[in-house]
């Protein structure tokens, strides 16, 4: 009789506490089993890989030595959270990753007590794991919070802020710094490991405590020599003297994929009182996945892969990426420009940046999570002259709007900003949607907000921004690819706050004119079709500008046409607002005057945040599609002459 084969020990852990009911000699089983499970579960939905493969040790690390979720556990940015929702209660639900009413990419409150933080910014750990610490603190509760950072988000200034102010919380707070990218760790092994179970060893810790307390007795200029002494001392055989400068008792370097040195640590630091205490764990981005670990860039973000090859799904062939037409232009507008140069914070790849360093390494900069540095340099080079680009999408350039507005627009400095993924993202959701950058940069005075409508339009753009000197200017495009229309071979520059007529005539006029901003431009033209097929004249309208608006155009087409409709994607307060206020400025009416009410109507992104899902159907969600633009007419044209019909009478 054949012997059945042991159950996988992932098949017994629904949550961390069945994972603690497992022997510490079982937990690299389950860890093997955990990676092989969540490579099979991403090659089939796509999404970030090899930051997760590379915490799969230390996820099962903290879950079994801290009793989560009591203790709080705080994944910065988030994407390396998928062995983490394996072992918290959602492996059922781990292949609907990103899709339509399935799973986040990134840990949210929602989804489960064991995300007490949803993030997808990053560099936010510390001082959210900071609160949880402090709130405990002061009701008494016994929990701890603990907060995994990699070496990454440290080059955000936010991280340090928290750490400067992280003493307060005492032994309550752990940060457990990921490091997989820097090289600021001296070889990890069995001498670094031993050295970490000391210093975090009650023992050592009692000892160094009770030297504290002598040292005390003797005066205070001894004991903070000694202090000094200790922790300079520490510093040079381990390398955390900067963290200790910031308030926090180092240990480490260790090993994350070793867990005989992982645990005994772990427990250390969960027991101590010493605090707040930084751990600082070395991991392999990728790791046990070798195309991952093979890979550049370790196979970060990826579509549907074959588990077995490695190899991703390809894409069909098609126009040219958004961010890469506007890489390779600024790059050949470099070529004739000294002044033009590049900056980055830290998507060389995912804003064409890193094209335009191949070209012109010496004006590309790459400042790291840092997009407040990165507006106000640019804000400098622009002050001295030169023709600076901050490429940075939407989404993150929101943590950088008080320079926008001080350092940027209050001084009337050219800064061109190159604003990627703008409108809404698809399986990334709403953490990373674009939805209201034309609403906080057009209401700043000095602004110049442009909109592209397909990958031409972004040429023409790139080009006017890199020679529009009379203050900020910026410009948006969507993710992922054009839409498959001939390239210039030269650049035209617009003029400011100059839009064009992309269909119909705005003289002869008609019953309806469509006013697009960006790249709704293709389902207006589709509208178009469908209110044509119905009988209804319709003019479409590329404005081109949120700020300023062109305002002769919008008179020319309120004086022509019954109703106008603008749809742009983003949020109210963009060129919708621009365009009522205009009107509720100059008092624009229906053509025969007869009835005083506006004959506009807008569209832009409803005031929801959208959950992840298919653009095309967050579009649908939004209302924002061909067929909506149609019912918003419909219905305008119907309530205009029940109105009409109403004065008369």
């Amino acid at each position: 009789m054949t012997k059945r084969p042991d159950t996988p020990l992932l098949d017994t852990v629904d949550t961390p506490t069945d994972l603690r009911k497992l022997k510490p000699e079982q937990l690299r089983q389950l860890s093997d089993e955990l990676r092989t499970e969540m490579i099979d579960a991403v090659g089939s939905t796509g999404g970030h890989l090899g930051s997760g493969l590379g915490v799969v040790e230390l996820t099962v690390a903290i879950h079994y030595v801290f009793n989560t979720p009591e203790d709080r556990l705080i994944w910065d940015v988030g994407h390396q959270a998928y062995p983490h929702k394996i072992i918290t209660g959602r492996r059922d639900r781990i292949r609907t990753l990103r899709q339509r009413g399935g799973l986040s990419g990134f840990t949210k409150r929602s989804e489960s007590e064991y995300d007490p933080f949803g993030a997808a910014h990053s560099s936010t750990s510390i001082s959210a794991g900071l609160g949880f610490a402090v709130a405990n603190k002061l009701n008494d509760k016994p929990g701890k919070a603990i907060a995994v950072i990699g070496d990454g988000a440290m080059s955000a200034g936010m991280a340090y802020e928290a750490m400067n102010n992280a003493e307060q919380a005492g032994n309550r707070l752990i940060v457990i710094l990921n490091d997989n990218d820097m090289s600021i760790a001296p070889p990890v092994g069995g001498l670094s490991a031993y050295l970490a179970r000391m210093v975090s060893s009650s023992e050592y810790l009692g000892l160094r405590s009770l030297a504290s307390k002598v040292a005390n007795k003797i005066g205070r200029r001894v004991h903070s020599s000694l202090h000094k002494a200790e922790e300079y001392t520490r510093g040079m055989v381990t390398g955390g003297t900067l963290f200790e400068e910031l308030g926090f008792y180092y240990v480490g370097p260790i090993d994350g994929h070793n867990l005989d040195h992982l645990i005994p640590v772990l427990e250390n630091v969960r027991d101590s009182e010493q605090g707040p205490i930084l751990v600082h764990v070395v991991t392999t981005k990728g790791k046990g996945y070798a195309p991952a670990e093979d890979s550049a860039d370790k196979y970060h973000g990826v579509p549907k892969f074959d588990v077995v090859t490695g190899e991703k799904a390809k894409s069909k062939a098609g126009p040219p990426a958004y961010q890469n037409v506007f890489g390779e232009t600024l790059a050949k507008l470099a070529e004739t420009d000294k002044r033009i140069c590049a900056i980055t914070a830290a998507m060389p790849s995912g804003t064409g940046v890193d094209r335009f360093a191949k070209a012109h390494p010496d004006r590309a900069f790459d400042v790291g999570i840092a997009e407040q540095h990165g507006v106000t340099f640019a804000a400098g080079l622009a002050a001295q002259g030169m023709r600076p680009f901050a490429a940075i999408y939407s989404t993150f350039l929101q943590r950088a709007y008080d320079q926008v507005v001080h350092d940027v627009a209050i001084q009337n400095l050219p800064v061109r900003f190159a604003i990627d993924r703008a409108g809404l993202v698809g399986a990334d959701g709403a953490t990373h949607a674009g939805s209201f950058d034309v609403t906080y940069l057009a209401s700043l005075p000095n602004f110049v907000v442009m909109a592209a409508a397909d990958e031409a339009e972004l040429v023409h753009m790139t080009y006017t921004a890199a020679e529009h000197d009379d203050g900020p200017i910026a410009f948006r495009y969507p993710r992922g690819n054009g839409i498959g229309v001939d390239m210039p071979e030269t650049p035209q520059k617009l003029e400011i706050g100059k839009g064009r007529v992309v269909r119909g005539d705005a003289e002869k006029g008609g019953k309806v004119a469509i006013l697009s901003l960006g790249a709704r431009l293709e389902e207006a033209k589709k509208a178009a079709d469908q209110l044509e097929a119905k009988g209804l004249t319709t003019t479409v309208a590329d404005m081109r500008f949120a700020k300023p608006i062109d305002s002769e155009l919008i008179r020319k087409l309120a004086a022509s046409h019954d109703v106008l409709v603008t749809v742009e994607e983003a949020s109210i307060g963009g060129l919708g607002a621009h365009v009522l206020t205009m009107a509720s400025d100059e008092g624009l009416t229906d053509p025969d005057g007869s009835y005083g009410g506006l004959k506009i109507r807008t569209m832009r992104l409803p005031d929801v945040f959208l959950d992840h899902d298919d653009p095309v159907k967050q579009y649908d969600e939004a209302k924002l599609n061909a067929p909506h633009i149609v019912d918003t007419v419909l219905s305008a044209l119907r309530h205009n002459s029940a109105g009409v019909a109403e004065a008369r009478a």
